[in-house]
């Protein structure tokens, strides 16, 4: 089951059913899921730029601001986790790329379902990778 919660924002996400049925498309997609897990439970967690720093430092031992953290908790069977998403760099981001901030927010989503599902972004190269992994996504998604 995928959940959505808030945390020190008055963000409403609309069009959450439509976000479950592509998160679950990409989740089942076998480029995407070599392994052929199943969605468990992921909860998506929008909240603010201090909220979210303070999960960095306290969890990551990271004194900086970031616009996702993703906490995996999966088992060997199903895909779980919490993926925290600071709207204010959302926002932030989508003046910066000059892009739709309801697109920014979908790049961001599925960059912690991503990271759900193994995938990492910790050196150039996995970025790379992780950006081509979130563009071929937003493709699947119905707008």
């Amino acid at each position: 089951m995928i959940s959505y919660f808030t945390e020190e924002t008055s963000f409403k996400f609309t069009g959450k059913m439509a976000c479950n049925s592509w998160i679950k498309e990409i989740i089942k997609n076998l480029d995407f899921n070599k392994s052929g897990l199943k969605s468990g439970d992921i909860n998506i967690i929008f909240c603010s730029d201090d909220y979210l720093l303070k999960l960095n430092n306290q969890y990551l031992k990271h004194n900086h601001y970031t616009d996702v953290i993703t906490f995996y908790s999966s088992d060997n069977k199903r895909i779980s986790g919490d993926i925290f998403i600071s709207i204010d760099s959302v926002k932030y981001n989508s003046k910066e790329y000059k892009c739709e901030f309801i697109d920014e927010l979908h790049r961001v989503i599925i960059h912690g379902i991503l990271h759900l599902l193994g995938f990492n972004d910790s050196n150039d190269q996995q970025r790379i990778e992780m950006r081509e992994r979130e563009d071929k996504a937003l493709k699947m998604r119905k707008v």
